[in-house]
């Protein structure tokens, strides 16, 4: 195995594992040419990739099947493009010009540019083409450069792309004489000393393109600097001012000089020039903005959302008129509206709205969705005038559900909501109902202005005092969903604040990863167990026998039979309702083993377009012969002499059998008569061991060839065409290895003249796979070989996805597609298998691990289109934690009958939280069962549901009955979760320790619930040589912290040990000073504790931990700390690595060497006694290294050197840096693992976002020299969708170093066909060769 530290290894290659789940931005529309009647949601990711998913709603299966109750439709995200910019997203719209029937998409990030992208292309991977890239600043992201910000012109007119601070950018959008889309020069609208805080197309028809944005302008540096001087200067005399102003208060105090405005900017087309042309006051914590459509749709403005309310704002709109009898002092000028809040939500604390999204719907109706940083989602609708529709009178907000945060809401014209959560999975979401204004919680603006006028308060200080929008607005109790259900969810681990590597479950064969989510990531696609059932013996072989009597009207086949072979017997099983044995009514050989069976005859389909089918009986293969079963009638073919039949494979009109010695007999089915006739004979010259006739295409009666494995190591390609019968066409040597199975598949089964896949299964635990050519039979001279397991490879053919596949049985079972690439199954070992259809289970497996028969079902692949790569290399399993979890360990427990048992310690906190006692106190029910109202169903709802934007298409009807309120509750798709109470003060926290059994499917054993506000953010395994090696837990927490300013009142280590493998048991406390206790690690037989900038070595006592040495003087705080012998390496939160070591002599902690720069690490690992690998706050990996003989003189045993001169900064060694890469995301934490039995070892590594990668060492100079060379031509011959450098992006923070960008490598697979052979020759390699090259790389990875 190689080493991650080996000479060799020091040139390392980032392998993404799983993309990053976490989504920035969306935007709804429809990006593609094949979209007609759906809509696209585009999403970018974190690690710059941009994702477009089609929202496909499938109809369930049309059989004939006279079932009572009708299946409802699927509703699903697919993956149609994966775009990797290699760059900082920051924001994107969807741009659709005037009288075009698509969308583009315009992007904004960290390249100094903006992009306009067009997902038009026709090639498989759907790579869109970059319309415009215009450059307008240098890369990198602060808060001049334009790109935080981005809007559109409804009309596709403009777009505008603004920076934080000060600059404007408007593009005119227009086309050119050939239609294509063209963008005019940048405009112009910066404003100094100006904060924006969104910005928005403002939607007023035709008429000049308007933008709005959020923005405060902040004073000159020059008039702050004056008037300091000017009060101390009045301070240090003895008279005083004669009145304050109002710009010595600070800011965020009332009556301080902060102003937000809304400003309107207008594009001249007549004059090309842009204006500020109106600009209003609006609330000071407003954060986000949405246009209300405008010109014959709409009054236009804009809603603003703040905190507690909900503001419209226009140009020239008039004063808002208070309803009743409502008099008071105060005049009102705006159209407010509070937002309805929780019952448990304190008074004193505001209620911030985070998003909104305007929706339009036909007939000029229209309503806002809007979500508040608790998650509850609001129904905006706005009343406006009979007689003018162009003036807004009134705002009704009305509460819809509680969804998880998101950063956006995403509506679809098929009453379909996404919602891209800030952290976990996102949910799409059906609407059950919208017009829910009569049962709904609800405030309007005229109670809020009338409450507003009673106070006799003006505005501003009204508006401002979170007590007053407390008191106005209703309450209500978070539920489950009542007018939305959940139809689909996209995985996401972010946050990933950890990962641990391990064959932990005990029963599987390669490792689990196990995320801080918690999620437990396997290697594989998932597999559901549908049923199982004992057998009499161990089988030797399964096969499925399909109905051609009974078809689907979607060409679907069900199967009749599942036949079981053992040694010396058959047993034959009927599917139906159920799977019974079938006796000898079924007209098998019941006393002998089956070598192969099937179904004869032909599926073919009516002149109606309806499927007919041609029944020609059923083929059973035994050692003695053929058996053909028709109509209840049998006829036998004998095997001749005393040989018998060794191997067999058959189809719907061909049987292929061979004989000891090599001899082949071949038989075809008669069409006319229906009966078998011996067609062709032929001795091959050595024992036969592989067989496979290969399927018939579709419209066609035979397959044209069958391949042949033989003893001698080679497989042949034999003709079954008529005049050629059994002529070898191809041949493949496969070296020492011999063949154990073999099958040959249809790249398309679509289509006739689709090509062939030969797939070989090795005796040496290997599979081979090869393109055949369907005219002439020859097979591809570069194979594809892949090691699958221990044992020798099982082949058979299966379906699914309706897309033609192997299942490939080893020590693991694994799906093989065409071209070699082959997913394992998350599944026990399993000896044979086949396809298996039934009324229950439209594609699935039957198969057989030892004495048992299973029933399974492998679920879908992603979500990805053809030619789109979505087979995530894991699949997940989420485990329910209370809070975010910080840290995780592994701790060796005795559990009963002196059983050793390994089990999980997670400690868990959030801040600003309450504790679980502490919400129960109150009365919270996470669970959602308090009754919010009943959801009123849309009764004839077209009009309410109709959400179409563009399109005249007819909104689908909902036909869903009505569900009980108790049915509801119990429905998995209408739970949601539901954030507890918030705390009044600052510095709560809610904590806890859990301990999980990863034996158990990580069930919860016990959960310690920390009161008295304290928060346990680190954990490790001791084993204390004073205690006899016992295994451990010890727990840092901090009390009543707080993170601006970094502040606590108290820090402990908490010490438990694991009571019989099932509960956890205190010990002691011990507290600590100097600063909060962040990192604990085990330390030869001790603990070492990292408290603030102190190491601590402690030994266990019996009240309390002793303090043995310690090392004061750290840089600053320690984050981190792993050991090593008498080495440890603590990790700073600003000033990277420090290597320490233990003098036992001298009984004290010595520094031995540091990092001249200044890393905020976030993690490490250690790679070996000298070595360690650094991630830190920026997106950054180092890997770090002592020099060598630098710690020599770390241990002073003469006492001559000076104390002066070891206390010197130039004086401690510095640490040489390795490699250096950055990643683009917050790297969290590090491990080595092999991720598969037998595999290679390397640096595991999950990002915050939900990344997982894998930095591979790479073990040859050839290696090396070939990815060098392959990266250096990518990063000419990549597209850069967003115009930014790969190298560039790479060295964000310093130049990246011996790290080879495996992004940038996998692009060769995406780029045409001439740029490839470019890229090979200049590697003096072929296209094959390179890619070969590539999936083996990844192939010994996992």
């Amino acid at each position: 195995m190689t080493s991650v530290t080996s000479a060799a290894a020091m040139k390392l290659l980032d392998v993404r594992l799983k993309h990053a789940g976490a989504i920035i931005s969306s935007a709804i529309g429809e990006f593609t040419p094949d979209c007609a009647g759906t809509q696209e949601i585009a999403c970018l990711k974190a690690g710059g990739t941009i994702d477009l998913y089609r929202i496909v709603v499938a109809a369930p299966p049309d059989d004939d099947d006279d079932d009572e109750e009708e299946e409802e439709s699927t509703t699903r995200l697919q993956l149609v493009s994966r775009v990797e910019t290699r760059s900082t997203l920051r924001s994107l719209r969807a741009l659709r010009l005037s009288g075009s029937k698509r969308d583009v998409l315009a992007v904004g990030c960290d390249s100094g540019a903006f992009s306009v992208l067009d997902f038009a292309s026709p090639d498989k991977h759907r790579q869109p083409a970059t319309l415009h890239c215009p450059a307008f600043g240098k890369p990198g992201v602060r808060r001049d450069t334009p790109g935080q910000y981005l809007a559109a012109d409804p009309r596709g007119r403009a777009c505008m792309i603004a920076s934080v601070e000060k600059r404007k950018l408007v593009y005119v959008v227009h086309r050119d004489a050939g239609g294509k889309v063209t963008l005019a020069s940048p405009l112009e609208a910066h404003r100094p000393r100006t904060i924006v805080f969104d910005c928005v197309g403002v939607d007023n028809g035709y008429d000049n393109p308007i933008f709005a944005a959020l923005e405060a302008q902040y004073e000159e540096y020059e008039d702050v600097v004056a008037r300091e001087r000017a009060r101390k200067e009045v301070e240090s005399g003895n008279g005083e001012r004669a009145g304050k102003d109002e710009g010595d208060v600070p800011i965020g105090r009332p009556g301080d000089p902060f102003v937000k405005q809304l400003a309107y900017y207008e594009l001249d087309l007549g004059l090309n020039h842009v204006s500020r042309r109106w600009a209003a006051t609006a609330h000071r914590t407003a954060g986000c903005l949405a246009a209300v459509p405008g010109g014959a749709d709409g009054p236009s403005g804009v809603l603003v959302g703040g905190e507690d309310y909900i503001e419209y704002l226009h140009e020239g709109m008039a004063a808002p008129a208070v309803p009743g009898e409502a008099r008071g002092t105060a005049a009102p000028r705006r159209m407010m509206c509070a937002i309805p809040r929780r019952e448990l939500h304190p008074p004193t604390k505001g209620v911030l709205i985070t998003s909104i999204a305007v929706l339009k719907q036909k007939r000029g109706k229209f309503f806002a969705l809007a979500q508040s940083e608790l998650g509850d989602v609001y129904k905006v609708t706005l009343q406006l005038a009979k007689d003018d529709r162009s003036t807004v009178t009134g705002m009704t907000i009305c509460l819809l559900d509680t969804l998880p945060v998101g950063n956006g809401l995403n509506v679809s014209k098929l009453a379909l909501l996404f919602v891209p959560a800030e952290f976990g999975d996102h949910g799409l979401y059906q609407f059950d109902a919208i017009d829910i204004e009569e049962d709904a919680v609800q405030c309007t603006s005229g109670e809020t202005l009338r409450a507003l006028v009673q106070s006799g308060r003006g505005e501003t200080e009204f508006y401002s005092a979170p007590a007053t929008a407390a008191a106005v607005a209703p309450t209500f109790r978070p539920a489950t969903l009542r007018n939305l259900h959940k139809v689909f969810g996209l995985d996401s681990l972010a946050p990933a604040t950890g990962v641990l590597a391990g064959e932990l479950a005990g029963s599987e064969v390669s490792p689990q990863l196990y995320a801080f989510a918690l999620r437990v990531l396997r290697h594989g696609r998932r597999v559901a167990e549908l049923a199982v059932s004992e057998l009499p013996g161990v089988p030797g072989a399964v096969f499925h026998v399909r109905d051609h009597d009974h078809v689907g009207k979607n060409g679907r086949q069900r199967d009749r039979y599942i036949v079981v072979s053992f040694a010396d017997a058959t047993l034959v099983l009927s599917v139906g309702d159920a799977i019974e044995e079938a006796g000898s009514e079924s007209g098998f050989l019941l006393t002998e083993p089956t070598l192969a069976c099937a179904a004869l005859g032909t599926l073919g389909t009516l002149g109606g377009g309806g499927p007919s089918s041609s029944s020609g009986g059923i083929v059973q293969v035994h050692p003695g012969g053929v058996r053909h079963i028709q109509s209840g009638a049998v006829a036998q073919w004998h095997v001749p002499g005393i040989k018998k039949i060794e191997v067999a494979s058959a189809n719907e009109s061909q049987i292929l059998v061979a004989l000891a010695g090599g001899e082949l007999v071949y038989f075809e089915r008669d069409p006319l008569s229906g009966n078998l006739t011996e067609a062709a004979t032929r001795d091959v010259g050595a024992d036969v061991c592989a067989l496979d006739v290969g399927p018939v295409p579709h419209g066609k009666s035979r397959s044209l060839f069958a391949a042949v494995g033989c003893r001698d190591s080679t497989v042949r390609l034999l003709s079954l065409a008529p005049g050629s019968l059994l002529e070898q066409k191809g041949s493949m040597a496969l070296g020492t290895a011999r063949p154990h199975a073999a099958a040959l598949s249809a790249v398309d089964a679509a289509e006739g003249s689709g090509g062939l896949a030969l797939t070989v299964g090795l005796d040496d635990g290997s599979a081979l796979a090869a393109g055949v050519d369907p005219i002439t039979g020859s097979i591809a001279t570069s194979p594809a070989r892949r090691f699958l397991g221990a044992r020798p490879v099982a082949v058979s053919r299966i379906t699914l996805n309706g897309k033609p596949s192997t299942l490939l049985l080893s020590s693991r079972p694994w799906i093989g597609r065409p071209g070699g690439k082959a997913t394992p199954l998350s599944y026990a070992p399993l000896d044979h298998g086949c396809a298996f259809s039934s009324g229950a289970v439209g594609e699935g497996l039957v198969a057989t691990a030892g004495n048992t028969l299973r029933i399974l079902s492998v679920e879908e692949e992603g979500s990805g289109d053809d030619g789109i790569e979505d087979d995530e290399a894991f699949h997940s399993h989420h485990v329910g934690l209370r809070y975010t979890p910080r840290q995780m360990c592994l701790l060796s427990a005795k559990g009963g009958e002196s059983r050793r048992k390994v089990v999980l310690a997670i400690v868990e906190s959030d801040a600003n939280d309450l504790g679980e006692e502490e919400k129960k106190a109150m009365g919270f029910d996470a669970a959602g069962r308090a009754k919010a109202g009943a959801a009123r169903k849309a009764k004839g709802g077209d009009e309410d549901m109709d959400m179409d934007v563009d399109s005249d298409e007819e909104e689908k009807k909902d036909g869903d009955d009505e569900e009980d309120d108790e049915e509801d509750d119990d429905d998995a798709t209408r739970q949601t979760p539901i954030r507890g109470p918030v705390p009044a003060a600052p510095g709560r926290w809610g904590s806890c320790v859990r301990l999980v059994d990863p034996a158990s499917g990580c069930t919860t054993l016990d959960v310690l619930e920390l009161n008295r506000n304290e928060a346990a953010l680190c954990c490790a395994a001791v084993r204390f040589h004073s205690r006899g090696g016992e295994s451990l837990l010890a727990v840092g927490t901090v009390t009543g912290m707080t993170m601006h300013p970094l502040a606590f009142r108290e820090s402990h280590v908490a010490l438990y040990r694991v009571v019989n493998g099932e509960r956890l048991q205190l010990l002691h406390r011990t507290r600590v000073e100097d600063g909060p206790v962040l990192a604990l690690v085990h330390f030869q037989g001790r603990l070492l504790v990292g408290v603030g900038a102190t190491l601590r070595l402690y030994e266990m006592g019996k009240r309390q931990l002793l303090k043995k040495c310690e090392l004061r003087g750290l840089p600053g705080t320690v984050k981190t700390l792993q050991a090593a012998g008498d080495r440890a390496f603590a990790g700073d939160m600003l000033r990277s690595v420090s290597f320490i070591r233990y003098d036992a002599s001298a009984n004290r902690l010595v520094l031995v060497a540091r990092d001249r720069a200044a890393r905020p690490v976030a993690c490490q690992e250690l790679l070996d006694a000298n070595t360690v690998a650094v991630g830190d706050k920026f997106g950054n990996v180092s890997v770090l290294r002592l020099p060598k003989g630098a710690d020599a003189g770390a241990v002073d045993v003469t006492g001559a050197r000076a104390l002066w001169d070891s206390a010197r900064e130039d004086a401690t060694p510095q640490l040489e840096a390795l490699c250096t890469y950055h990643v683009g995301e917050v790297v969290t934490s590090m491990t080595r693992a092999s991720l598969v039995a037998g595999g290679a070892e390397s640096l595991v590594y999950v990002t915050v976002t939900g990344r997982v990668g894998a930095l591979v060492p790479l073990a040859s100079r050839e290696d090396v020299e070939f990815y060098t060379a392959l990266e250096g031509q990518l990063r000419a011959e990549s597209p850069r969708a967003t115009g930014r450098d790969p190298r560039a992006y790479r060295s964000y923070y310093a130049p990246s170093r011996h790290v080879i960008d495996g992004d940038l490598c996998d692009a060769y697979a995406k780029l045409p066909y001439e740029a490839k052979q470019r890229i090979a020759e200049q590697l003096e390699r072929s296209v094959g060769e390179v890619t070969k090259k590539l999936e083996d790389t990844r192939n010994a990875l996992l």
